[in-house]
């Protein structure tokens, strides 16, 4: 059965804001899958794709075990685990003061990326606009496109890659109904200040504006402490807040994740949720419930190592004649290839497998056209991985400006 024009367009949408299209308006391959392939053609090591390449806490993964053979292994309630809605909840209060009921204002999702997908559906639709800030996480772009609502973004300016509020004001208009903020962010490293998010907030209730604050990197901060955006002033009766295990404990194949805010809106993301996975994961929800109750020493201990790591890969790409802007949180590190004379960073991307033996995304990957010309030069890398391995890539990556 052939779709018809609405649907097709509905599709052409949805595969465009997921960057699955080609200029031809093909179905293609998605970056990630595309520089994974080059890596493993070249050997080269897979800087580009955002996952750990250790476990996270032993005890955890025993917890997994135990609750699987001690009979967890059927459906989890559709809200999670009565366990894990009490872990989620003690912990928002013990870290940043915000109090909830584990049973009106949580829920447990397939990983953040299913929160933000059934937030999103919830909330948005045609003729509404949904802002977020430019480059963005792909699945914005995608879920967007699939509720039907208008994309509007506004920029992240290099070096630190925070907003310029004058053009945040003016993105806001009477149809803007959902801001999605991603703090730390993703793909750039960047902690927004609390102007910014203040800001945010205020634009938001003078806009009658919901906001989806995806904080999956909250306890991945080098310097000050992370800012939930639902602990400002005015901002917790429209914020929803999503957040992982994924990230936190370098269990990302365990695809447990969270949602939390107010009742109402819990409830309308709670309705679009059921119809997508209804429930995952249960012996790993009783796992992520144990670590989430981890002394703060854990949690400090995590971002210190990622830390480290974070300066030996930019020691590398500085030696490689890049220039580089150090991330305040995330696992990501983004460097201008535009100094080695490379303004096209894609093509640079694509050339990078076999030139040095590194893997990279290029920014330009995670913005609609006009953000695109302007991340042009970009790369992403990631430095979640073993110190060894990160030393190997920065010595390949040195080797760089040898060869311009």
């Amino acid at each position: 059965m052939q779709a018809g024009p609405a649907e097709r367009s509905a599709w052409q949408r949805t595969a465009a804001g997921a960057n699955l299209l080609g200029a031809d308006g093909k179905l293609g391959v998605t970056i990630f899958e595309e520089m994974t392939s080059l890596a493993v053609k070249h050997g080269a090591i897979n800087l580009g794709q955002g996952f750990p390449d250790e476990d996270g806490p032993a005890e955890m993964m025993e917890a997994a075990r135990a609750a699987i053979l001690n009979g967890a292994n059927q459906y989890a309630p559709g809200q999670g685990i009565p366990r894990l809605r009490e872990a989620v909840a003690v912990h928002q209060e013990r870290f940043y003061g915000i109090t909830l009921d584990p049973w009106r204002e949580v829920i447990v999702s397939t990983g953040a990326t299913e929160g933000i997908a059934a937030a999103v559906l919830a909330l948005a639709g045609p003729g509404d606009e949904v802002l977020t800030f430019e480059p963005f996480y792909d699945s914005y772009g995608a879920m967007i496109a699939l509720a039907g609502a208008e994309h509007v973004t506004v920029p992240l300016h290099a070096p630190s890659f925070q907003p310029h509020l004058a053009e945040l004001e003016a993105a806001f208009t009477p149809r803007t109904r959902l801001v999605i903020v991603n703090n730390p962010h993703n793909p750039t490293g960047a902690v927004f200040g609390r102007d910014v998010l203040a800001r945010i907030v205020e634009l938001a209730g003078k806009h009658d504006a919901v906001i989806l604050t995806d904080e999956v990197y909250e306890h991945l901060v080098f310097g000050e402490p992370h800012i939930p955006v639902a602990s400002l002033p005015g901002a917790a009766a429209r914020t929803l807040t999503i957040s992982s295990a994924g990230k936190t404990f370098s269990f990302t194949g365990w695809k447990v994740g969270w949602v939390t805010g107010p009742e109402e809106l819990v409830a309308r993301v709670r309705t679009i949720k059921q119809f997508l996975t209804y429930s995952s994961g249960t012996p790993f929800q009783e796992a992520v419930a144990q670590g989430l109750d981890y002394p703060d020493e854990f949690f400090r201990g995590i971002a210190s190592a990622l830390e480290a790591k974070r300066d030996i890969l930019a020691e590398g790409l500085r030696a490689a004649g890049l220039d580089v802007f150090m991330p305040l949180g995330t696992y990501f590190i983004t460097a201008d290839a535009a100094p080695l004379g490379f303004d096209d960073a894609l093509d640079l991307a694509r050339r990078l497998p076999e030139l040095v033996g590194v893997a990279a995304i290029p920014v330009s990957v995670f913005c609609h056209p006009e953000g695109a010309e302007r991340t042009r030069s970009l790369l992403r890398f990631a430095f979640c991985k073993k110190e060894p391995l990160l030393a190997e890539a920065a010595a390949r990556l040195s080797r760089l400006v040898d060869l311009v």
